[in-house]
């Protein structure tokens, strides 16, 4: 059985999904920042989302998932799959809630990311991203232990849970120019955040940006049907947004919403590391900053009510110095 098999086909994301997730996200966290960046004489809005407490926007889908949970549900536990943002918000919400958390991570994940897993004290399995299939040796340990899948953007709950950051967006960018967005441009990865803001957000249009090499909802949008990633051992410092393909369920929202997008390239992705470093104050991980990388590059055009996706901070020095000096 795989991955995919695993989650409850007759669970479908909703907006009254998304608004209850947002009640329960607003009683656990204060809204991150909407913050204001002047770009080409526009101003631009970037949701900061790197001030969550697990350093990026996956703790809503956890939390939303991981309360959701019946008791017997809880005492089996939670197996997740991830990069690493979405490891640390199941194991925040998993301790946080006294549930056993299993984390699939590549063994080339970002040290810092693994560490912080583990210091949640989630148990982590590694396998390599390039040869090994996380989808299969995650229905193993579900078939072994008897735990739920929390899948890091296939999952219904976890797509409610993401949109949540859609919700907050709509009522403060209301109350700082009088009206709601008009565009959101989202960094993509599997498509859980983007899929989750296209329900929170039925009359804004939903822009993406994914790294090159690993644009495969923009390819699949392009081709109608779900494309995998060509080389999954293609470079890339966005290991966020590294993920293989997309599910049947985020991409039955996001062919029907999804406006454009554009693949951003590593120079790109730099260069907007460094302007939110320089001009809001914000450590942005390379997967986070790849919204604001497609609109400073020209790639996605911009409105005065135009909301940008800052969706991660989790980068170690070595990485963040040598991107924003590049």
């Amino acid at each position: 059985m795989t991955e995919q098999e695993l989650l409850d086909p007759a669970r479908v994301p909703s907006r009254a999904g998304v608004l209850r997730a947002a009640e329960k996200v607003a009683a656990l966290l204060p809204m991150t920042p909407l913050l204001p960046l002047e770009i080409d004489g526009h101003t631009i809005w970037c949701k900061a989302e790197m001030l969550q407490p697990v350093g990026a926007f996956k703790i809503r889908g956890a939390w939303h998932r991981l309360t959701d949970l019946d008791e017997g549900q809880r005492a089996r536990g939670v197996i997740g799959v991830s990069s690493g943002n979405h490891a640390q918000g199941v194991a925040w919400a998993a301790k946080r809630l006294g549930i056993a958390a299993t984390i699939v991570m590549p063994s080339n994940a970002p040290r810092g990311k693994l560490e912080a897993t583990r210091a949640l004290g989630a148990e982590i399995i590694l396998y390599d991203r390039a040869t090994e299939n996380r989808d299969e040796i995650a229905a193993g340990l579900v078939a072994q232990s008897g735990g739920t899948l929390v899948h890091a953007y296939g999952d219904p709950w976890v797509i409610e849970g993401q949109g949540t950051l859609g919700i907050e967006a709509l009522a403060q960018i209301e109350a700082r120019i009088g009206r709601g967005p008009d565009r959101i441009v989202a960094c993509c990865g599997g498509g859980g955040l983007t899929a989750g803001l296209a329900l929170a957000c039925p009359d804004v249009e939903i822009f993406i940006a994914e790294p090159e090499g690993w644009d495969d909802v923009l390819n699949s949008l392009a081709a109608g049907e779900i494309m995998s990633v060509k080389d999954m051992r293609f470079p890339t410092d966005c290991d966020a947004l590294q993920t293989p393909r997309t599910f049947p369920i985020n991409f039955a929202v996001l062919r029907e919403r999804v406006s454009g997008g554009a693949a951003v390239t590593a120079a790109e992705v730099g260069a907007a590391m460094r302007l939110a470093f320089e001009r809001l104050h914000l450590v942005v991980e390379p997967g986070g900053a790849a919204a604001l990388a497609a609109v400073l590059s020209g790639k996605i055009a911009v409105t005065d009510a135009t909301v940008v996706t800052l969706s991660g901070g989790n980068v170690d020095r070595e990485t963040f110095v040598r991107m924003i000096g590049s």
